[in-house]
């Protein structure tokens, strides 16, 4: 049903209207300003109307967007504090240092950008010498998440101060001697240094907002005082496309998290081509970011833009801001003035008019060169208002020109991000427009020289006391020399040595116990970080809610409809526990911030992710990769594992493959425990290697299982195979002395098959066998290849797998819930003969033992491989194979 004007109804149409007389008259009245005036008149007017009302007080929605205009205007702003000649030459300095850095090493073939840095220099430089805090003071500073592709700029700001040397900066991605740079922020690479890895584009936005996140739970759990710490990520209008850019963003907002601001570099090129080639992407963010509840400020235009703006008495100008598309605009600042004045001025008659007052050399200024983000007056003035405003964080949309300095061959081309060096001339042009005193004779061999100042130079000088000022030099990273964690009270182990008697318990239920007694340790108990995305109650958590409480900033403000339980709901400003909600990514984007908080606040933290087998290294393998780049501490946890275990889920469910792809991440210790027993092992030996005296920089993988089963208590002597990754569980009892045998090898739930085929070989075929618990296939890998490595310097060294198995009978037979290559990542250092059984294929829905005689994993088709191997070697006649089949049903 449609209103007499044939427009839908509102939402205004359900509300009561006390007086319908009046509102006639506020519609006539705009009515006959639109007539009279004209349409945008009568918009101004309903703007200033909407401003004036937000400042009153009253509750209404706000405009998504604003005019294509600087949020502060000039006369708005602040006073500079600082020497903006002498920062203009330090500027100079780093654009000079990290254009020349690149095209040194593009001779030898290894790239380098140059366009990102050159287009956003007075963005860092401005942050540099009056806002990013130094370690120096509370340990923490601020946290600098650095567009990866402006790193050379990054670089040549250390060289400048004295951090790195011009043998450093030659050696730009040249890393395997040692003392290379890494093309960009590494921390694994460059340790004191960066502190975050940001290149994997979109990760960089998450994680900064988790961590301003983290920063607050640190403070609300009275861990540290982290009020001091603002948290700054510099990124690309283009990067914003990813969907993990803006994946958080009502997080950010609905924590009021004001200590986190967003630096978006709008030079209006991604690497391509144009952003937003027919729309403009400036305008999309603010309403992204306005909707999602940010404070958004603009820093569009330099200060020769404003005698435009004072001329602009009809709003012409604006109206053609508004209009243009990125394309266009960037097609401008490589056009001559006559183009200009053709396709933007001659749009309508009063923008005719309004070009008319202008010299062609104010039109080359406005439309080449000024813009917000070049210009440290404008920088200085959005930065202070980010970090002065409350209840919200801030984006800071700043447009620039992708290449400025560079001359013209570079400033807003398509193929800017490709282009990896500059000629001579190029470089002397540059030379010439930052006012730099390199002389000719320093172009030796047609090489670009570095320049520098002099170590004692009043430029030198002021960047350094500009961050002594500021709590010392940044971007850095510091481990601070604190003592390791002492080890937890032994009996949280115990529990899980002794078994579990008759009682069935899942191994997933087996950590999330031995994890809550940690938690209470008086030491090390509220170190612990548990995270959860959404389903803790999937993984039996629900016990830690009233015990360790859900983190919120706002505590709990309503009444839970579980109060009355004993398991309730409980959400608590000093809570523990990470709870996300679907969201893998925004989990390990928390782990990752605990994980590293050794270093970024000098606070350790313990943090466990416990999450769908699945949706782990699947879904989020690259925050993995960026884990360990951090040097990241902690467990995840792959629950519900394996492909056969989880009944009924079917195929996007079932894991058979997360320890493949865990096994490509060096810093991952990856394992299958069977039992609880060896999960308390496995943590214990974890907290001792990552949080001990000799601490690693490596990360635990455990898969567990929601499989109940007795659990059996620990063997003796058994510790040291279940941390290197293999041993002896049962042996078998030879039916006679010479009774064929072989050995079986199982991780994780496939030990129970293995062991009832265990029974069947002996007491149906005669077949003693051998039942081994692999714990990790990774780690013996890993140590074989040591092993190997060390073979090559000459030294000689068995690996730990060939040792175990040495002297037992017989092929070796592994079987786990996993694709038979998880097993077969350690065939090559068995000297038996090798065969294994795996889950390859997709999953699919069924029972458990339905799903696993569809893979031929179960006890019988075990006995049945077991024959064939033995067959094989003519242990056992060949028709044993076929009778077995036949006997199984196979």
């Amino acid at each position: 049903m449609t209103d007499p004007v044939g427009k839908l109804p509102s939402e205004l149409d359900q509300l009561p209207d006390r007086d319908p007389e009046e509102t006639a008259e506020w519609a006539a009245s705009l009515d006959a300003v639109t007539k009279a005036a004209g349409p945008h008149r009568a918009a101004y007017l309903m703007r200033r109307s909407l401003q004036h009302a937000e400042g009153a007080g009253l509750a209404l929605p706000k405009l998504l967007e604003t005019d294509y205009v600087n949020s502060i205007p000039t006369a708005a702003e602040p006073a500079f504090d600082g020497d903006l000649e002498m920062e203009s030459r330090i500027t100079a300095w780093n654009r000079w240092n990290a254009a020349a850095m690149v095209t040194r090493g593009a001779k030898h073939g290894v790239g380098g950008h140059i366009a990102t840095f050159a287009s956003a220099a007075w963005l860092y430089e401005t942050g540099f010498n009056h806002f990013f805090r130094g370690k120096e003071g509370d340990g923490s500073g601020d946290q600098l998440y650095i567009q990866g592709h402006a790193s050379p700029g990054i670089y040549a700001r250390a060289f400048l101060d004295g951090r790195l040397t011009e043998q450093h900066l030659d050696n730009f991605r040249q890393e395997a001697g040692g003392e290379g740079l890494p093309s960009y922020p590494h921390p694994r690479r460059l340790p004191w240094l960066w502190e975050f890895p940001t290149v994997s584009m979109g990760l960089g936005p998450l994680s900064a907002i988790y961590q301003a996140r983290f920063n607050r739970y640190l403070a609300n759990r009275n861990i540290k005082d982290t009020s001091n710490s603002h948290v700054w990520a510099f990124l690309g209008d283009g990067e914003m496309d990813e969907p993990e850019s803006t994946a958080a963003l009502a997080l950010a907002a609905r924590e009021q998290l004001d200590n986190l601001t967003f630096v978006i570099n709008c030079n209006l090129q991604r690497l391509d081509g144009p952003v937003r080639a027919n729309f403009r992407v400036v305008q999309e963010l603010e309403g992204a970011f306005r909707g999602a509840g940010w404070n958004v400020v603009k820093t569009l235009w330099g200060n020769a833009w404003d005698e435009l703006f004072q001329l602009d008495t009809q709003g012409a100008l604006l109206r053609r801001l508004r209009e243009v598309p990125d394309a266009q605009f960037q097609t401008y600042a490589t056009r001559d003035v006559a183009y200009i004045r053709e396709h933007f001025f001659g749009a309508e008659p009063a923008l005719v008019e309004l070009g008319k007052l202008l010299s062609d050399a104010k039109i080359a200024e406005c439309f080449y060169t000024s813009r917000g983000g070049h210009e440290a007056r404008k920088v200085y003035a959005a930065y202070k208002a980010a970090i002065e405003h409350k209840g919200a964080p801030t984006v800071i949309l700043a447009q620039t020109v992708k290449g400025y300095t560079l001359g013209k061959g570079f400033e807003s081309k398509n193929a800017n991000h490709q282009m990896k060096k500059l000629s001579i001339d190029e470089f002397k042009g540059m030379r010439e427009l930052l006012g730099l005193p390199i002389p000719d004779s320093a172009f030796q061999d047609g090489q670009v020289p570095y320049g520098h100042p002099g170590a004692d130079s009043p430029e030198v000088r002021y960047l350094q006391e500009r961050r002594a000022a500021l709590g010392g030099p940044a971007p850095a990273r510091r481990v601070h020399a604190s003592a390791p964690l002492p080890q937890p009270e032994e009996r949280a182990f115990k529990a899980l040595y002794k078994g579990s008697g008759k009682q069935e318990m899942a191994t997933t239920m087996a950590f999330v116990r031995l994890v809550k007694d940690l938690m209470r340790d008086k030491e090390t108990g509220r170190r612990w970080v548990p995270i959860v995305p959404d389903e803790a109650r999937t993984f039996g958590m629900e016990s830690l809610f009233p015990s360790a409480g859900i983190y919120s900033p706002l505590g709990q403000t309503y009444e839970p409809v579980d109060r009355d339980q004993l398991m309730y709901y409980k959400e608590a400003k000093d809570g523990q526990i990470l709870n996300e909600g679907i969201t893998e990514a925004g989990a390990m984007a928390d782990f990752i911030a605990a994980a590293t908080s050794y270093a970024t606040h000098g606070e350790t933290m313990i943090p466990f992710y416990i999450f769908y087998s699945m949706f782990g290294w699947q879904r989020t393998g690259d925050q993995m990769w960026q884990l360990a780049d951090q040097l990241g501490k902690g467990f995840i946890v792959g629950a519900t594992a394996g492909r056969t275990t989880l009944t009924g889920e079917g195929l996007q469910h079932a894991d058979g493959h997360s320890h493949l792809i865990a096994a490509t991440n060096p810093a991952s210790l990856n394992y299958d425990p069977a039992f609880a027993y060896e999960i308390a092992v496995i943590v214990k030996d974890g907290l001792r290697r990552m949080y001990g005296p000799d601490a690693e920089d490596v990360f635990y993988y455990l898969t567990v299982y929601n499989e109940p089963k007795p659990q059996p208590a620990m063997p003796e002597g058994v510790e040291e195979g279940i941390v290197k990754g293999l041993y002896r569980f049962k042996e078998g009892t030879p039916a006679k002395a010479d009774a064929p045998h072989l050995q079986l090898l199982a991780s994780g739930t496939a030990i129970h098959w293995a062991l009832e085929a265990q029974e069947l070989l002996a007491a149906d075929w005669g077949v003693t066998a051998d039942v081994w618990s692999a714990t990790s296939w990774g780690e013996l890998r890993r140590d074989a290849l040591e092993a190997d490595e060390a073979l090559l310097r000459g030294e000689q060294r068995v690996p730990y797998v060939t040792q175990a198995l040495a002297g037992a009978p017989g092929p070796v037979l592994a079987v786990s819930d996993w694709m038979r290559q998880v097993p077969d990542q350690i065939s090559q250092w068995v000297e038996q003969d090798w065969s294994s059984l795996g889950t390859d294929g997709f999953g699919l829905s069924d029972t458990r033992e339905a799903a696993r005689r569809h893979f031929g994993v179960d006890a019988r088709s075990i006995v049945v491989a077991s024959l064939a191997q033995l067959a094989k070697r003519g242990e056992v006649p060949a028709s044993a194979v076929k009778e077995a089949r036949e006997r199984y049903g196979l």
